[in-house]
């Protein structure tokens, strides 16, 4: 049984493609560095994030982008010889203007193609396609030519926002989009018409689009035509998948889909989806990927096996031979010359200007840098929370000299939505820690609990996590955890809790980070990085 979603924690927006008997999966990745997650596996049950690949400033520099900007929608197909893969760096969002209205009519997204020939190989440098909007996708028809899709952004007063799906021929031979490009598919009256795919079946082409945005009216619209550039007639469901008419469904937010086909002819769509928490209305885990089973019936059309068009939690496994994955380590030691791949920073594409692996060894060394939640050069490492209960630590050596230097654990979303714990210094009090959070949904914009003096020398943090309940604790090697009185929200870690006007589409983080606001660049040395699945505690502070 695949109990969903397959990808927990995972970003959003799956492209899902398969090469013999192999599967990758390809997710958004956002501000978070290296660009695109690449997700393995062989029976559709089990997966392992493989790689990323865009390693290099000369396919990805995010320095500056805002938050929840950057890599949207990668779209990762293969063509007989090799992998391309598509995706937009989104640099300007917009911004909310005085009484909370959206001012984001003007927005630059940029979308490009690299392509290689293994999929965990060195991936190619990026070619610039088009900047008309976002959600670029690639289809190879069955001649051999090759087509982009994207949704068309327009900004003029008065227009639709999403102004529909455009479809233009790309040329390998010459790298470019030729031709004149074509508005093939409008949109239904549910509006915001995204994340387009095509796909070619006994005759007709297939349009797979996302629409009503990516909260709770979420859905998979199909369209189909005998032409490729139209005109496309709609499913007669209209949407084959979508949550928004049953809220008591456990997956929530059901849309931005792409199907594949397995060896034996059954296809499977992939979707993002999210997991609200009971009484809150709050998804702390962020957009998710889920997968299950789709049928083509007689008419030609495509359904879900129950015939509602509704996601399911738990879905038989594929007739595949079952093929898991060693489990991840809980523990990571930095003792290689690279980051485990479970870790990313953000934006920037000269990682060396902030941490370091071999300036100490055995040591991930962050160098203190900008504010935490700045956008150019933040010193932040972190993981994804994948459970709604879990435990981190870290082990963490710093000592600061006066208020402007500080470094620690944090539990992150955004530079407006965080928990940090971290260890400062001030003239009255010395060394000592304290958190402060960063809250979204308060007239309050930031808060700090009270300083606690701790000792010189070696420090561990760590992180308790229950759903929407964050306890935070300290102790120095071989003493007892001195857990802080306060309960923090770890709910405000959450898509849905934000300010009017602001994209939030990341996911929670739990990581390291270190500032220096002086400009010494004074750093920390973390020796490890715990993190642990944990099944519910009502008292975290029993061990």
């Amino acid at each position: 049984m695949i109990r969903n979603p397959i990808l927990p924690g995972f970003n959003p927006d799956p492209s899902i493609c398969r090469v013999g008997d192999d599967y990758y999966i390809a997710t958004s990745t956002f501000e978070w560095f290296p660009g695109v997650q690449i997700f393995h596996s062989r029976d559709l049950a089990n997966w392992r994030l493989l790689t990323r690949p865009l390693v290099r400033k000369s396919q990805l520099d995010m320095r500056g982008d805002p938050d929840s900007c950057g890599v949207w929608a990668p779209c990762l197909t293969h063509d007989g010889e090799r992998f391309h893969l598509i995706y937009t760096d989104v640099k300007r969002y917009g911004r909310t203007t005085v009484g909370g209205a959206s001012g984001a009519s003007l927005r630059d997204f940029h979308n490009y193609l690299v392509t290689c020939e293994t999929i965990d190989g060195d991936w190619s440098d990026p070619i610039h396609l088009n900047s008309s909007g976002f959600d670029p996708s690639l289809f190879h028809d069955e001649d051999g030519r090759k087509y982009l899709v994207n949704m068309l952004w327009d900004h003029r007063p008065g227009r639709n926002r999403f102004a529909g799906i455009v479809l233009q021929e790309y040329s390998p031979s010459e790298q470019r989009l030729i031709g004149e490009r074509t508005n093939i598919f409008a949109g239904t009256p549910l509006g915001l018409t995204e994340a387009p795919h095509l796909y070619k079946r006994e005759g007709y082409y297939y349009l797979l689009t996302a629409e009503g945005g990516t909260g709770w009216n979420h859905a998979v619209t199909m369209a189909r035509s005998r032409n490729l550039r139209g005109p496309y007639e709609l499913h007669p469901q209209t949407y084959i998948l979508s949550s928004s008419a049953r809220p008591d469904t456990p997956l929530q937010r059901a849309g931005h889909a792409d199907l594949v086909e397995t060896q034996d002819g059954y296809t499977y769509m992939v979707y993002l989806c999210g997991r609200p928490l009971r009484n809150r209305g709050r998804c702390v885990m962020g957009r998710e990927t889920a997968i299950q089973p789709m049928g083509w019936a007689e008419d030609g059309w495509l359904y879900t096996y129950d015939g509602y068009g509704l996601p399911a939690l738990g879905i038989d496994n594929p007739d595949l031979p079952l093929a898991p994955w060693p489990p991840t380590p809980v523990r990571a030691d930095f003792d290689g010359a690279e980051l485990p791949i479970d870790f990313q920073w953000l934006r920037t594409p000269e990682p060396e200007t902030i941490f370091s692996l071999t300036a100490r060894s055995g040591h991930l060394r962050l160098h203190g840098r900008e504010t935490i939640g700045a956008l150019f050069t933040q010193a932040l490492v972190a993981r994804r929370q994948q459970a709604f209960c879990y435990s981190a630590s870290c082990a963490m050596e710093f000592e600061p000299r006066h208020f402007q230097q500080a470094a620690g654990l944090v539990a992150y979303y955004n530079g407006n939505k965080f928990h940090y714990l971290h260890v400062t210094h001030d003239d009255q009090i010395g060394r000592h820690l304290r958190v402060m959070s960063a809250l979204p949904d308060s007239p309050q914009a930031d808060a700090f609990t009270a300083p606690v003096p701790v000792p010189e020398g070696r420090i561990e943090l760590r992180a308790e996590v229950d759903h929407e309940r964050l306890r935070f604790a300290w102790r120095t090697d071989g003493e007892a955890w001195n857990w802080l009185p306060e309960q923090f929200d770890q709910s405000i870690l959450s898509d849905e809790a934000s300010a009017p006007g602001l994209p939030n589409f990341t996911g929670a983080f739990i990581g390291m980070a270190c500032q220096d606001m002086s400009g010494a660049g004074l750093h920390a040395d973390f020796d490890w990085f715990d993190y642990r699945e944990r099944d519910y505690r009502a008292d975290p502070t029993e061990d």
